[in-house]
């Protein structure tokens, strides 16, 4: 990050899926190094206040990203929120005491607000006169879409020890867009719903080509194992890959009908078992336990081409979820090197994790 946008602060807010905390916990104490105070702001959002510095935090998990935790920001003014009308102007004033020496006019930012509770107000009202403050001040532009610093705000109560939120509060802070872990706030990584869908799960394997960098191989060729009823298949053939979709289930018609797909009304194994093609890719979101499919992807590492790619969803039980994936994970690295492991938005028990064949599979061994 930038020298001159290195500002200290010791308290960030992490947010993760709620169903994931006692995993999230874990991964920033590991960070950390020891347990830290934290105040839950809404579930799968917690302050974390820390003894590391967010700088430091950041750069420890931009080299190893986290699973669990998506996004995270920077805490360096806190205002109180009274419900007043001038609760926007006191935000965009602590913006603008962070921002005034710290936005260099050739790096390009935006604003990101998130409000977790009823504040009065709406997240456009934020970030439409913070953004123009800060704007006017620094002379450096607004760009949303690839902005290469974030000016964030989190609107919240915390929770007290029954159920009841108390002073509630906007956090706001500055950060270097790269440190934040997901460019998207909290890092919910959202799609418009597409005529033509075939299923929600379609968001999932957009979500993983986006957040792993995925570049496919027009007029490659891809496997889809467990298929129906098509979602995967239907993005792959959107990215002009030639697909053989494996289900013993239905497709959907649109996915039937399309010549570029050759289905094969068989389960995975069976398929295995016939000695399949090769393959440019191969993607798996079968529900399966993690273990398992994990044993058939090593199997199916044999069939991708020197440079194959796989992407697949590991299925992780309510309990035991770190030493399922764990364990999932070292049977895939006996066959894969593994680029990539995240809890998606759009995963809900279960991880993505991105695959590239291993090297010891290259000479057909």
């Amino acid at each position: 990050m930038d020298e001159s946008i290195q500002l200290s602060s010791n308290s960030f807010i992490a947010t993760f899926d709620e169903h994931a905390t006692p995993e999230a916990l874990a991964e920033i104490a590991q960070i950390t190094g020891k347990a830290e105070a934290q105040e839950e702001l809404a579930p799968g959002v917690l302050l974390v206040h820390s003894s590391q510095s967010f700088a430091h935090v950041a750069h420890l998990w931009r080299e190893r990203p986290p699973v669990f935790i998506r996004h995270i920001c920077p805490v360096q003014r806190t205002v109180p929120l009274n419900g007043g009308g001038d609760t926007v102007a006191a935000i965009t004033a602590a913006a603008l005491q962070i921002c005034a020496d710290a936005v260099p006019v050739d790096q390009p930012f935006s604003v990101q607000t998130r409000v977790l509770d009823e504040v009065g107000f709406k997240p456009y009202d934020v970030n439409t006169a913070v953004a123009q403050a800060v704007a006017q001040a620094t002379g450096a532009g607004v760009d949303v879409r690839n902005p290469q610093q974030v000016v964030s705000v989190v609107c919240a109560g915390w929770q007290t020890s029954g159920s009841e939120l108390a002073e509630a509060t906007a956090y706001v802070g500055l950060s270097a867009v790269e440190d934040n872990l997901s460019d998207w706030a909290g890092g919910m990584r959202r799609f418009a719903r597409e005529q033509g869908q075939v299923s929600r799960s379609e968001f999932k394997l957009l979500e993983a080509l986006d957040v792993f960098g995925i570049e496919l191989q027009p007029r490659g060729v891809a496997l889809d194992l467990g298929a129906a009823p098509g979602g995967w298949t239907r993005v792959l053939r959107q990215h002009s890959l030639y697909v053989t979709a494996v289900d013993p289930g239905d497709l959907h018609p649109s996915i039937r009908s399309d010549s570029g797909v050759r289905r094969l009304k068989l389960t995975a194994e069976e398929y295995l078992s016939r000695g399949p093609d090769r393959f440019d890719l191969i993607v798996n979101d079968m529900r399966m336990d993690g273990r398992d499919s994990s044993r058939l992807m090593a199997r199916y590492s044999e069939y991708l081409y020197a440079d194959g790619q796989a992407i697949m969803t590991l299925k992780l039980p309510e309990r035991n979820r770190s030493a399922v994936m764990d364990h999932s994970l070292t049977i895939l690295a006996a066959a894969y090197d593994i680029l990539g492991v995240k809890q998606l938005f759009h995963n809900r028990s279960e991880v993505t994790v991105h695959l590239k064949r291993h090297d010891a599979y290259r000479d057909g061994s």
